[in-house]
C-alpha cells in the first residue's frame, strides 16, 4: 500500500488549537499535519467541548446515533480543518457529556465521574463516523487512556462488516492516567461481563482502560525511547510494567517533535525583539521585557531561570516547592539569581507559590494559562527547569532549546533524549542534567548553570547557539509512524489468516 492510499483516524480527546491540556494536543495536531503533508489522508475525531467555538464549526445536517449498553446515545456532528492543513477535524457534540467547562474535568472536580460514559461515547462514536462517511481507515490511531476502547472494539463487536480489517495503533502520553471507574459502570461500554476479564480491563477490582488499550493494540507506542524502556519497570510502570514486558517488541518509542513554526524565536510575533543564533544578543531585549512584566529588576547580570509547567507532583513540583522539604525557598534566598512560574495545577501547589512569591522578591509567579507570556518566558529567561519526577516526552525542553535557553532537567523520558548534559571540561552540551529528584539534586544543579553563568561564560554562549541549531523533526516521527501503520496492518492480515 502506498503512503498515498494510507487511511488514518485519530481518535484523541485532545488536539491543539481546539482542546489542549497538555503535550498530547501538540502531538496529535502536528503529527496529523505532517502525515497529511505526506500523502496520508489523516482525520481526527475528538469532542465538542465548550471551549470549542461551535460558531467557527461547520455541521452535517444528520444526528449520528451510538451504541452504547443498554440503548444508543445522539450525537451531533461538526467539521473544521486543522490549522495549516487540510486535515478534517470531525466533533461529536452531546451537550449531556460535553457541555461543560473542562476535558477530563474540573479545578473543582478533577475528574467528572461520567468520564467513563464521555469517552465510551468518543470511541465508539468514531467508528460510527466512520462508517456514516462509507470512509473505512486502514488503522485507527487512538491516544491515551480517552481512546483506549477502541481497540477492543475493532478485536470485538467490530470484528465482522467494515473494520474487520482495521488495525489499531494505540500511544501512550502518560502512564500516570489511567482511566479507571467502578465495575458497575463496565455495562455502558457494550461489553459483556465475561469480557471484562477476557480483554484486559479488570485490575484490582476496576475497570482499567489503559490496561485494556494495552493488551488490545496491534501496535503500542509511546513518545520517547526511553520512557518506553521506563515504563516496563516497576519505577515508572505504574502497575502494568510486568504487561508492558509482556508485549515482547512493544511498546516502540517515538520521539515527539517540535513544532517550529510556532515556536521559532526569528518570527515569533510574541516577543519584544525576534532573534536568531547568529543575533544571540538581542535575545536580552526580551529578559528586559519580561522582568518589567513580573514585576522583578531590570538588571541583564542576574540570570534569570523560567518554567512553563503544570503545577503538580509528576513535574517535580514536590521536591521543587514541598511545604515540607521543597528548595525554592532556599535557592531565592541562597543564590543572586529571579525566577519566574507560570502555569496552574494543584491547590497545595498553587498556595505554597503564592506564599512563597509573597516572601520572596526575586520569585515572581502567574497561576493562569497565558500563551503570550509562556513565549515571553521561553525567549526572555536564561535557563529553564523541568525537575520532572516523570517526563514521557516533554515538549517545553524543545522549545527551550530553539530559543537559547538552556533547560535544567531531571534524566528521565524525553528529557534524557532531547537535552545533552553540560561537560565543565570541554563546553559541550545543551543544558544541566541531574539523576535523582531530590530537592538537593534541583538545588544543587541550578547552582551549577548559576556557576557557569559567572566562571564559564563562553560556555553558555556557546551551548546556547548549539541549543539552537538543535531540531526534532515532526518529519522524521511520522515516517516512523507511517512504518508503524504499515506493520499494524501486516500483523492485522496475519492474526486473521491465523484464525481461519
Amino acid at each position: 500500500m502506498s503512503q498515498s492510499n494510507l487511511r488514518i483516524l485519530m481518535v484523541t480527546s485532545e488536539v491543539d488549537p481546539f482542546a489542549k491540556i497538555g503535550g498530547l494536543a501538540d502531538m496529535v495536531g502536528s503529527l496529523a499535519r505532517q502525515l497529511a503533508s505526506t500523502g496520508v489522508d489523516v482525520r481526527i475525531v475528538l469532542p465538542r467541548y465548550y471551549v470549542v467555538d461551535i460558531g467557527k464549526l461547520r455541521r452535517i445536517d444528520e444526528p449520528l446515533g451510538v451504541p452504547v449498553g443498554g440503548g444508543e446515545e445522539w450525537c451531533a456532528i461538526y467539521t473544521a480543518r486543522l490549522p495549516r492543513s487540510e486535515v478534517t477535524v470531525y466533533f461529536l457534540d452531546h451537550e449531556e457529556l460535553y457541555g461543560r467547562d473542562g476535558v477530563y474535568g474540573t479545578r473543582m472536580e478533577p475528574s467528572f465521574d461520567d468520564n467513563l460514559r464521555r469517552f465510551t461515547v468518543l470511541c465508539r462514536g468514531a467508528l460510527q463516523l466512520a462508517r456514516r462517511l462509507d470512509w473505512v481507515p486502514d488503522v485507527i490511531h487512538c491516544h491515551d487512556w480517552p481512546g483506549a476502547l477502541v481497540p477492543a472494539y475493532l478485536d470485538t463487536l467490530e470484528a465482522e462488516g467494515p473494520f474487520s480489517r482495521t488495525a489499531s495503533v494505540f500511544t501512550i502520553h502518560n502512564m500516570g492516567y489511567q482511566g479507571e471507574f467502578p465495575v458497575a459502570e463496565f455495562s455502558y461500554t457494550g461489553f459483556d461481563r465475561d469480557q471484562f476479564r477476557s480483554l484486559g480491563f479488570e485490575l484490582d477490582g476496576q475497570v482499567n482502560l489503559l490496561q485494556a488499550g494495552i493488551t488490545n493494540a496491534d501496535i503500542l507506542t509511546t513518545v520517547s525511547p526511553t520512557y518506553a524502556a521506563e515504563i516496563q519497570t516497576p519505577e515508572f510502570g505504574h502497575g502494568l510494567d510486568n504487561l508492558l514486558r509482556a508485549r515482547a517488541s512493544d511498546p516502540v518509542g517515538v520521539l515527539n517533535g517540535a513544532d517550529y513554526e510556532t515556536w521559532n524565536p526569528e518570527t515569533d510575533p510574541h516577543l519584544a525583539v525576534n532573534y536568531s543564533h547568529r543575533s544571540l544578543g538581542r535575545k536580552a531585549k526580551n529578559k528586559a521585557v519580561l522582568q518589567a512584566e513580573m514585576g522583578l529588576p531590570e538588571d541583564p547580570g542576574v540570570p534569570l531561570y523560567g518554567m512553563v509547567s503544570r503545577l503538580v507532583e509528576q513535574k517535580g513540583f514536590g521536591a521543587l516547592c514541598g511545604p515540607d522539604h521543597g528548595r525554592l525557598f532556599s535557592i531565592c534566598d541562597d543564590f543572586d539569581l529571579q525566577f519566574v512560574i507560570l502555569g496552574t495545577g494543584e491547590a497545595w501547589c498553587e498556595e505554597e507559590l503564592r506564599t512563597l512569591s509573597a516572601r520572596l522578591p526575586n520569585l515572581a509567579v502567574k497561576l493562569d494559562f497565558d500563551n503570550r507570556l509562556a513565549h515571553s518566558i521561553m525567549a526572555g529567561s536564561d535557563f529553564f527547569p523541568m525537575p520532572s519526577r516523570y517526563e514521557p516526552c516533554g515538549l517545553s525542553q524543545m522549545y527551550a532549546l530553539r530559543y537559547g535557553t538552556l533547560p535544567v532537567v531531571r534524566r528521565t523520558g524525553g528529557l534524557a533524549d532531547t537535552v545533552d548534559n553540560y561537560d565543565q571540561a570541554t563546553g559541550d552540551g545543551t543544558g544541566f542534567v541531574f539523576d535523582e529528584l531530590t530537592p538537593s539534586a534541583i538545588y544543587d544543579t541550578v547552582g551549577w548553570a548559576l556557576w557557569t553563568w559567572h566562571h564559564r561564560a563562553e560556555h553558555l554562549t556557546a551551548m546556547r547557539k548549539r541549543a539552537m541549531k538543535a531540531r526534532f523533526s515532526w518529519a522524521d516521527s511520522a515516517q516512523r509512524y507511517v512504518g508503524l501503520y504499515r506493520e499494524a496492518l501486516e500483523r492485522r492480515t496475519r492474526s486473521e489468516a491465523v484464525e481461519r
